[in-house]
């Protein structure tokens, strides 16, 4: 797999605070062992405080804003959960513009738990089938798209592919799927 993904960069787009860390840990170091090159971006550049549910867990560092980031130099972008997160990023415009170009220019996404929640916001899930945590169903269906309760769906029903998952306990299938994904994209370095 390391051939397939080395040196492709993956926008792992996050709040400053609220991010689920084993969504966003998990994922990223599964990236980097397969020899991407993922990048941490949020609203601000700097200090992004995660947590293990409602405790604060550990803090990574930002390397770019969402308004930085050009989604011309990536090859595909993560989302992780945790609630907090995805609520505070969908109201990021710069997070939410960055997004809907993303999927318009058909990058692929990999999101979970709480991560779709800047998917609606970006409006880029009608006609689309996906899984989140449960209480994101309505949302996903009012903006237009099916939601299932899957441990992994992975849709090509769109100008993208994207992978969802539900919970932490699915990371391990999302994984593989993600990898699976980011692979086949030809890579913009």
């Amino acid at each position: 797999m390391s051939a397939e993904l080395q040196g492709k960069r993956v926008a792992v787009l996050v709040a400053n605070e609220g991010v689920e860390q084993v969504e966003l840990t998990q994922p990223w170091d599964a990236l980097a062992a397969a020899e991407a090159r993922p990048v941490l971006v949020a609203p601000q550049r700097g200090e992004v405080q995660a947590f293990d549910h409602l405790d604060k867990a550990d803090t990574f560092d930002a390397e770019l804003s969402t308004a930085e980031l050009d989604v011309s130099t990536i090859d595909a972008v993560l989302l992780p959960g945790g609630v907090a997160n995805p609520d505070h990023l969908r109201t990021d415009e710069a997070a939410v513009r960055a997004i809907r170009q993303a999927v318009e220019a058909g990058v692929p996404v990999a999101v979970i738990c709480h991560g779709p929640w800047t998917l609606v916001e970006a409006d880029v899930l009608a006609g689309r089938t996906i899984t989140s945590w449960p209480s994101l169903k309505t949302d996903i269906e009012n903006a237009g798209g099916t939601w299932v309760d899957r441990e992994v769906v992975v849709d090509e029903d769109g100008p993208n592919t994207i992978v969802s998952s539900r919970k932490p306990d699915d990371l391990p299938a999302f994984i593989s799927a993600m990898l699976d994904v980011f692979a086949k994209v030809r890579s913009t370095t």
